[in-house]
């Protein structure tokens, strides 16, 4: 078998692609061959070395895939050889507050990630893909989608009525778009180009704005709608302060990301003054996954593919994923 792992420079360019043995899988393992995985902004982060954590040579990269099992480990019943799932991001966290969590890692950086031909995982970190769903579908769940859910439907009770300001056309945000629509709610997306503001309103976004032409958006957002319930924010300290000005009295700001940079200053007197609930939320548990995925079941929901590539073309997948032109997830195929 073959896997791919963090060379010893940071860099795309550095990545090893080696030969090993297939691993067997331990007491409570499940042995998956790997079809698919997407790419995140952290698992590019964490291959050029800009993750807040740096991690050693000789890891295999990237939290998301999904694959078919083709062994078990002793002691395992609830899959056999055949079974089509999904690897959790969280590995250790199976439900509740992460703070509860035993032993809770990450695929991906510290754990081994999905790019690899054969992983073993624990069984209880494994979820049934949908039965709708490719294997590139089903790979885009763990980070992406999950994040969403656990923003909106977990910690944010998203409800019929509500309205949900949603950034950029990313993974997360298009999960987002998609859950909130699910759940009666209405969208506010903003995003730069036309063509992807055109694309989400076919997607179900109520409201589109390009926040270039409008740089005071949290102002427009508040009037065209009474104000935000939920913000999923992936900006960072370029837009955030918007963000406190689109919300009503009470509302939520997720924080998932910080596109626009790590550092800034948000003055305290906008959250005190908007009365609001700021969270981070570092994507959820397996009982998140778990939940999304038989929601999606439910409703034959379809994750937003920009392009798939060729796990050989590896590299040109990352560069379309930097430029930021993509609309919902990149995928690697890995099946050749």
């Amino acid at each position: 078998m073959w896997k791919v792992t963090l060379g010893e420079k940071p860099g795309v360019s550095q990545l090893k692609r080696e030969k090993t043995t297939v691993p067997r899988p331990a007491v409570g393992e499940v042995l998956v061959k790997v079809k698919a995985v997407s790419l995140n902004y952290r698992d590019w982060e964490v291959i050029n070395g800009q993750y807040h954590e740096v991690f050693s040579s000789g890891m295999v990269p990237l939290s998301d895939g999904a694959g078919e099992v083709v062994e078990v480990g002793e002691g395992v019943d609830r899959w056999q050889p055949g079974d089509r799932v999904i690897g959790s991001f969280w590995q250790g966290w199976l439900a509740g507050d992460l703070k509860n969590a035993i032993a809770p890692r990450s695929m991906g950086g510290p754990l081994d990630g999905m790019l690899s031909e054969f992983v073993s995982l624990p069984a209880n970190g494994l979820v049934l893909c949908p039965s709708h769903l490719s294997y590139e579908q089903a790979a885009c769940l763990p980070c992406a989608a999950v994040t969403a859910w656990q923003a909106l439907v977990v910690e944010g009770h998203v409800k019929a009525g509500d309205w949900v300001l949603v950034q950029g056309t990313g993974g997360v945000s298009l999960f987002a778009l998609q859950f909130a629509k699910l759940h009666g709610a209405s969208v506010v997306l903003l995003s730069s180009s036309e063509d992807k503001l055109a694309r989400a309103r076919e997607l179900g976004a109520d409201i589109t704005l390009n926040y270039l032409e409008c740089p005071d958006w949290g102002a427009e957002v508040q009037l065209r709608t009474g104000g935000i319930d939920h913000v999923v924010e992936v900006g960072g300290p370029n837009t955030l302060v918007q963000s406190f000005k689109a919300l009503r009295l009470g509302g939520q700001v997720n924080i998932i990301g910080y596109l626009g940079g790590k550092c800034g200053e948000v003055s305290p007197l906008l959250i005190l003054q908007s009365h609001s609930r700021v969270r981070g939320i570092a994507v959820g548990p397996c009982s998140s996954l778990e939940a999304l995925c038989g929601a999606i079941q439910a409703v034959q929901l379809i994750p937003v593919i920009d392009r798939i590539f060729s796990v050989d073309n590896l590299g040109e997948a990352f560069d379309y994923l930097a430029s930021g032109s993509h609309m919902g997830k990149v995928v690697l195929r890995l099946d050749s």
